[in-house]
């Protein structure tokens, strides 16, 4: 089963994921995805600040991150110095597969395209709305018309 992708673009919003994670376990798992070309900016290692400061707030939760590198395999062969092991690379780039290639010999995975997801900037999570919709991208339902 695919796990269900959470789009996120700071630490309270990967927080939240993880939250409603803990209250509604995705049958797949969790996928926690950084918004597109995150490795160019913020940073990989801002990246890893805000899953750091959200597993800080729910430790026991699993889930996988994806940093997502646009079409910058420089920035994807950093990340993977720096300890990324799923990666978000550009796959029309000329590099990727000397990149895939890296990403192998180092135990991660590299990404042609990011998979789909939830876009969590795109829902207000204080209201109970936004929870809903989250709760049910979690579980794999299709949103409602």
């Amino acid at each position: 089963m695919t796990p269900a992708a959470i789009l996120f673009l700071s630490a309270a919003e990967a927080a939240a994921a993880l939250e409603e994670a803990a209250a509604t376990p995705p049958p797949g798992g969790l996928l926690l995805l950084s918004a597109p070309a995150a490795a160019a900016w913020p940073g990989a290692a801002v990246v890893a600040a805000m899953l750091a400061q959200a597993t800080a707030r729910h430790p026991d939760i699993p889930f996988t991150a994806a940093l997502d590198c646009g079409s910058a395999p420089g920035l994807a062969l950093d990340a993977l110095r720096q300890g990324w092991r799923l990666l978000v690379l550009d796959g029309a780039h000329p590099a990727f597969p000397a990149v895939a290639g890296a990403a192998a010999e180092a135990g991660a995975t590299l990404l042609p395209a990011p998979p789909p997801a939830l876009d969590l900037s795109a829902l207000d999570l204080r209201k109970h709305g936004g929870r809903a919709i989250l709760a049910r991208h979690l579980r794999g339902t299709p949103p409602q018309p």
